[in-house]
């Protein structure tokens, strides 16, 4: 049964510095030697986190499609193919390992990917799990139906109109959420109201039933389950007002006692840590607790 429980509107915030706690981010570092649309090395992203005195963090790199219609259009730009996205993708696993090692006496990483949720990703994420033996996975939704909701205004437009409304969008965003969820069991669910990213009137549209009973739905799965929900902080670099989940998200999720750890969701050096401290000072605003859950790194749910 889907509830139907209605929260107050999300708020802009400025939160206040927050009190010494260890700096995490469970979502973190693309870099663009690995991704299209990030930049610099992945050592020096790393050397990044030490400097700025992370003692923890996941390594997230996007996982590779399988097929050439999921390539985006920054990739193609780029000349690169499915063939050459998956070597680079094994490259990426090799030398996250190997920093792994490298800098095991000064920070702890944790090696993963994020997924996607196109056609063919079921049995394409398992493959990805069983070739390279990833300590964790962040389970991430950037596709409706095959449609791309969070790469450019015009192919959300088409997403929207593939799904007769932004209402249905939403609803069918949230929908395929709950699939992955089952299906993946991803030790960290990303950015969870990502479909929001080009919709202006995001605040109203979240709390009509239709679309809340299905958040609401989905976070308690996400308790059920016992997995991790990522306050990925990203949207405060591209000048948004809050970051993923927005703020009625977050209050919902904490009367389930839902784990919460920030997420800079670094697209290079420059970002490397971003906004991290006021992730922190909002979960403290909302009584979360910061003592942060350690990942679970054994070999992510395959079945």
């Amino acid at each position: 049964m889907l509830a139907n429980t209605r929260p107050r509107q999300p708020e802009k915030y400025f939160p206040a510095m927050p009190e010494t706690t260890q700096l995490i981010s469970y979502h973190g570092g693309h870099s663009g030697e690995f991704c299209a649309h990030a930049q610099d090395q992945l050592e020096d992203v790393i050397r990044r986190y030490i400097e700025l005195g992370f003692q923890t963090v996941g390594i997230s790199e996007h996982m590779p499609p399988e097929e050439d219609r999921f390539v985006y259009d920054d990739e193609h730009l780029a000349n690169l193919d499915i063939d050459k996205m998956q070597n680079r993708f094994a490259c990426y696993m090799s030398t996250c390992r190997q920093l792994q090692s490298k800098y095991a006496s000064q920070i702890r990483i944790s090696v993963g990917f994020e997924t996607e949720t196109y056609h063919g990703y079921k049995s394409w994420v398992r493959h990805l799990i069983k070739k390279f033996e990833p300590d964790y996975i962040v389970g991430s939704i950037h596709h409706v139906d095959d449609h791309a909701i969070d790469s450019s205004p015009e192919h959300y437009r088409r997403a929207v109109d593939a799904a007769n409304g932004l209402d249905q969008l939403y609803c069918r965003y949230f929908d395929q959420q709950l699939d992955m969820i089952e299906l993946l069991k991803p030790q960290v669910v990303g950015h969870l109201d990502l479909i929001r990213k080009f919709d202006h009137d995001y605040g109203a549209r979240l709390v009509r039933s239709e679309i809340w009973s299905r958040i609401t739905r989905n976070l308690q799965r996400i308790k059920e389950l016992g997995l991790i929900l990522d306050l990925n902080m990203r949207p405060m670099v591209q000048g948004g007002t809050e970051p993923y989940p927005s703020h009625p998200i977050l209050e919902h999720a904490r009367t389930l006692d839902i784990p919460v750890v920030p997420g800079d969701d670094s697209h290079g050096v420059a970002t490397v840590g971003k906004n991290i401290d006021h992730g922190i000072q909002l979960l403290k605003d909302l009584r979360f607790c910061t003592e942060w859950p350690e990942l679970d790194c054994k070999a992510p749910n395959t079945k």
